[in-house]
């Protein structure tokens, strides 16, 4: 009988073009590497480019643990122009005049950035992914239905303005770069700054360049079947951190057996949970405190 294929197994860093959604990298990962079984860890617009992490295989389940990481990202703000959508791929629906533009000064806009820098309560974009009854938010303003979405609370840690230009068009097109929390909305960003300014605003470039450890300098523009996968033991110990194991402690936490008054081993841990690693260097599963224990919280399946 032949042997049967080895299932792939980890990470994929992926450059996403402009003009694609994420579900369209993915598809085009699971035809180049021969697996339905990938996912994407944080959806990235059509109109935005850069980084995006695909799980492979059994290390999808890693996915949980990536999509809630800092993010890095660089974008143009247009000033002077407000959108349907908040960026520009929407309507336009109002525009400043010269006298309003005129008023727009470094000054004003240092302020207006630093009073979006920090904690803020931000109110996601109405063709955002956020489901509401059940319903993508983004399928109900297209369908003409009226969106109210709450507030949320998101970290800014920095929103830096790297260069400002002023258009032949009389608006004024701000390049940025942005850190922050997982669920911050960048397209926001650009609606509340052009509103602080008085003159509307929206986005109209937009790249990720970072998902915490992860840089989109390491990620590949074409999948082919040969696509580098990072390991999931490699993956997990760079989010959460690393706890050695025996081969004999790994056999016990695959089996669903508790680590027995193993606890103070997690003490000074990079995370509450951080990833098992066997003494091959694979991927045990994530593991958690349990009174004076440690059991796993999450076990993968054993490397073929």
């Amino acid at each position: 009988m032949p042997a049967s294929p080895l299932v792939p197994n980890g990470v994929l860093l992926v450059v996403k073009p402009r003009g694609i959604t994420s579900h369209d990298v993915v598809a085009r990962a699971r035809r180049a590497l021969g697996t339905r079984k990938i996912g994407h860890a944080g959806t990235l617009d059509p109109m935005a480019t850069g980084l995006l992490i695909l799980g492979v295989g059994p290390a999808t389940r890693l996915l949980t643990f990536i999509v809630g990481l800092g993010k890095t990202y660089e974008a143009t703000v247009v000033l002077g122009v407000a959108t349907d959508s908040d960026d520009a791929d929407g309507v336009e629906t109002a525009r400043a005049d010269a006298e309003a533009l005129a008023s727009v000064t470094d000054e004003r806009i240092a302020m207006a950035v630093a009073a979006l820098t920090g904690e803020i309560d931000q109110i996601p974009s109405t063709v955002s992914a956020i489901k509401v009854a059940g319903r993508r938010a983004y399928d109900l303003a297209r369908a003409g239905e009226s969106v109210e979405l709450a507030a949320r609370r998101v970290t800014v840690d920095r929103f830096d303005v790297l260069r400002r230009r002023d258009t032949a068009e009389g608006l004024i097109e701000l390049d940025v770069v942005v850190d922050c929390s997982s669920g911050t909305y960048i397209r926001a960003l650009a609606r509340d700054l052009g509103a602080a300014l008085g003159v509307g605003g929206h986005l109209t470039a937009l790249r990720r360049t970072r998902i915490g450890a992860f840089d989109v300098g390491d990620a590949v523009s074409e999948i082919a079947a040969d696509a580098p996968l990072l390991p999931p033991a490699q993956v997990a110990a760079s989010v959460l951190g690393a706890l050695p194991v025996t081969a004999a402690e790994a056999r016990d936490l695959r089996h669903g057996k508790r680590l027995v008054g193993a606890a103070p081993r997690l003490e000074g841990a990079m995370t509450p949970t951080p990833a098992a690693i066997d003494p091959d260097g694979r991927l045990v599963g994530i593991v958690e405190r349990r009174g004076a224990d440690i059991k796993s919280a999450m076990n993968m399946a054993e490397d073929a």
